[in-house]
């Protein structure tokens, strides 16, 4: 399974779209200034490198020949000061360019993850996370070249190309004549070397798309691997991937080096003709040595600008296919957001209502149907029914992790799909089955619910949530550092860490979903006792594997079939015995026969 999921390419061969360079267009023009700057420090170090063979020639066939010293030294003077000055004006050019180029990088990086971190839950559900690093990290760094340097770079090579011609045909027509008739044989090599490499090099970028997603999964998965011992298995995938890796990497090192040796070959054939037609065929008088040299030379580098140009067009192909990639992201719609005209959501009492709520993840799949209940201030309601029924739905729709299809939910009264988002879930307290841990210390993870907690309030909170007296017996307490997903925690201090995070934000409306589904019973039991004081007050909704721990909520719905099968109190629903007393005479049944 993991294996055909991964195999699965981005495509990314795609047409030269002027479009996504025109819309990059906005990343550039802060920096148009030192771009220009750059470019004209370019050209003329270009132009600067260019007088050398003029100067070799006027030293053949001059300076030489007479055994003028005095001029030959001048030459050698002039040539080494041009060559000073162009190394100057090229690394001033590369040092404004870099600058530029991590400009580009810190601000196209910036708007995609500000624009991932609104994206909804289904986005990140539907997609390996190592795919979507690939484009935060990889393609935003090879897109940012291509926006900088690129661009000045095929101006500036147009604009050697044609100083060299211009230098070459000053020098002498008849020789550049026959450089330019192997421009021809070039274009034909090119045609064919560069269309391949580009393909290569795009496949090159999907399998390493593929291998970075697989392997970000199982580096996050590792324990589950090694539980199932799976070992084995995911070396081999992951053999296979590197293999694609290893094979299209190679075909594309066979492309890219034949393109020197193509172009070499062509090279030597031209000035293999120049020294025959300006010794042999012109052998008028008008070519001299250094005449000849000097087109030479001229020669060697005019193949390097037509080279250069189609390396840039050629990283235009893949890099526009890039950005197509990032713009996508940035276009992915954040389909939970304000909307226009959404209001504060002012200090709420905590009375829910759910009216003729439906709601489905893959459209003509609901998973919940018409569903209405209301929940009073400060009633506690616990969810509960078979996996997969709707629980977790029904809390992640009153937080608004999801828009309804249909229906409403409202919070004292007011719809909220008309609040804005950060005052609702300002109210609201949320502890999620995924007890996730941040890098960074103890204390941090606890004051991610409230930036501006104080170190007092912190320790209260933990100890209302019973995590005091383990955090307390680390090396360091609460600035014990924890690793990512705090790997050096068990999973029931990771949820009491979890526990402190959510409650030390005093929430108006509490959602428990699993939150205690990694603590032993004897904590369960004494931090029960902090979370009805916490809870005291406030409108909570619970769902919990363990049923003996809902027994005193104040309504129990069970949750089956899209909808609420039943509704009441624990003594209610027992009095009824429906599926509610089924399932939890079951439950006590099994718990007393494993006792």
């Amino acid at each position: 399974m993991a294996r055909n999921t991964y195999k699965q390419d981005e495509l990314l061969e795609e047409p030269f779209d002027i479009k996504h360079l025109l819309r990059a267009s906005g990343y550039i023009k802060k920096h148009l200034g030192a771009m220009i700057v750059a470019l004209v420090l370019s050209a003329i170090a270009g132009i600067t490198a260019l007088v050398n063979p003029v100067i070799v020639r006027k030293a053949l066939d001059e300076a030489i020949p007479q055994s003028n010293r005095q001029m030959l030294f001048q030459l050698v003077i002039l040539s080494a000061v041009l060559y000073v000055l162009s190394m100057l004006f090229s690394l001033i050019r590369s040092k404004i360019m870099v600058n530029v180029s991590q400009d580009i990088i810190y601000q196209i990086r910036n708007d995609l993850f500000r624009h991932l971190q609104e994206l909804p839950f289904q986005y990140y559900d539907d997609r390996p996370h190592g795919k979507i690093l690939v484009r935060v990290v990889n393609y935003v760094n090879s897109v940012s070249d291509m926006l900088s340097n690129g661009l000045i770079n095929i101006v500036l090579e147009f604009l050697n190309l044609i100083f060299i011609i211009i230098f070459m045909f000053l020098v002498d027509v008849q020789l550049s004549l026959v450089v330019m008739a192997g421009v021809p044989v070039l274009m034909v090599f090119m045609f064919w070397i560069k269309n391949r490499q580009r393909r290569a090099w795009q496949m090159v970028s999907n399998k390493n798309s593929n291998l970075n997603a697989y392997l970000q999964e199982n580096i996050v998965g590792a324990r589950i691997t090694q539980i199932f011992a799976r070992e084995d298995e995911n070396a081999k995938i992951f053999r296979s991937l590197s293999d694609d890796c290893r094979k299209t990497w190679m075909k594309a090192i066979y492309y890219s080096t034949l393109v020197w040796p193509g172009i070499d070959t062509i090279s030597v054939f031209v000035r293999a003709a120049i020294y025959f037609f300006g010794l042999v065929i012109f052998a008028n008088g008008h070519q001299s040595l250094g005449t000849i040299v000097a087109i030479s030379s001229y020669a060697s580098r005019f193949w390097q600008p037509i080279m250069n140009l189609g390396n840039i067009f050629n990283g235009f192909i893949n890099n526009i296919a890039y950005l197509e990639r990032i713009f996508e992201t940035m276009d992915e719609p954040v389909t939970v957001k304000d909307e226009p005209g959404a209001v504060e959501l002012k200090p709420v009492e905590g009375r829910v209502e759910f009216q003729n709520v439906s709601f489905s993840y893959e459209a003509g799949k609901e998973v919940l149907h018409d569903v209405s209940f209301t929940v009073e201030p400060g009633e506690s309601v616990a969810l509960v029914g078979p996996t997969g029924a709707g629980k977790s739905t029904i809390v992640s729709l009153v937080s608004r992790f999801y828009n309804v299809d249909s229906g409403k939910i409202l919070i004292d009264g007011q719809d909220i799909s008309k609040v804005t988002l950060k005052s609702l879930r300002d109210q609201m307290g949320i502890m999620l089955q995924d007890s996730f841990i941040f890098s960074g210390t103890i204390e941090d993870n606890i004051r991610y619910g409230k930036l501006d907690a104080t170190d007092k309030e912190i320790k209260e909170v933990s100890k209302t949530v019973c995590a005091d007296e383990f955090i307390t017996g680390l090396s360091k307490g609460y600035l014990t550092e924890v690793k990512e997903r705090g790997a050096l925690l068990s999973q029931g201090q990771k949820q009491l860490i979890s526990f402190a995070r959510t409650l030390i934000s005093d929430p108006r409306i509490m959602v428990l979903d699993e939150a205690t589904s990694s603590i032993d019973v004897q904590t369960e039991k004494d931090l029960q006792r902090g979370l009805n004081a916490m809870l005291s007050g406030r409108t909570s909704f619970i769902i919990a594997h363990r049923l003996s721990t809902i027994t005193g909520c104040d309504k129990i719905m069970y949750i089956n079939d899209g909808g609420i099968t039943e509704c009441g109190t624990h003594e209610e629903l027992m009095a009824k015995k429906g599926d509610y007393y089924h399932l939890y005479t079951a439950q006590i049944g099994d718990m007393a026969h494993s006792a």
